[in-house]
């Protein structure tokens, strides 16, 4: 994805954190990293809100910061319990440690698993990051699918062929 010279200006100071660059070694919703996933809800977020008339910086930093733990959430082993709803507060927690965050930043990162979380988003941009969120994961997920499913059919394409093959020689 090409990003424009204003967002990049916006979150460049995020993006040269080490901590942040770290969640390159992690996958999320298994075709990205959980960077690459950031980046889209970001952008995404940007994007709307700017066309909106609302507050494009905050949604571009906190959407960057929304997913901001390390360790590996597809592990059911390793991960915390209820993974779902406390990654937002550890990453509002992480994302304190790092940066200086206005309110409505920190509403975006603690409420974007809303309405799995039982707090409903403070601000437009809240719901903005929220729903681009949903939309980010499930493309995601459909990519992952669709490749299983192109593999699931040349499987069976396979087999049929080997047994075609079989049966006529």
């Amino acid at each position: 994805m090409k990003y424009s010279v204003e967002y990049l200006k916006i979150v460049d100071d995020i993006l040269k954190n080490d901590s942040v660059k770290n969640l390159r070694q992690y996958k999320h919703h298994y075709s990205y990293t959980r960077l690459e996933h950031s980046l889209s809800v970001s952008y995404y977020s940007y994007i709307i809100c700017k066309f909106l008339h609302l507050d494009y910086i905050s949604v571009a930093r906190a959407g960057l910061l929304h997913d901001l733990f390390f360790y590996d959430c597809e592990n059911k082993t390793t991960r915390p319990k209820n993974h779902i709803k406390t990654h937002p507060k550890i990453s509002l927690e992480n994302a304190k440690k790092l940066f200086i965050l206005n309110d409505k930043e920190q509403d975006i990162i603690l409420k974007h698993m809303w309405p799995v979380t039982p707090k409903m988003p403070k601000y437009k941009e809240s719901f903005i990051v929220t729903f681009v969120d949903k939309y980010c994961a499930l493309k995601e997920w459909s990519i992952y699918c669709a490749f299983k499913t192109q593999l699931c059919f040349l499987f069976l394409v396979l087999q049929y062929l080997n047994f075609y093959h079989l049966q006529y020689l």
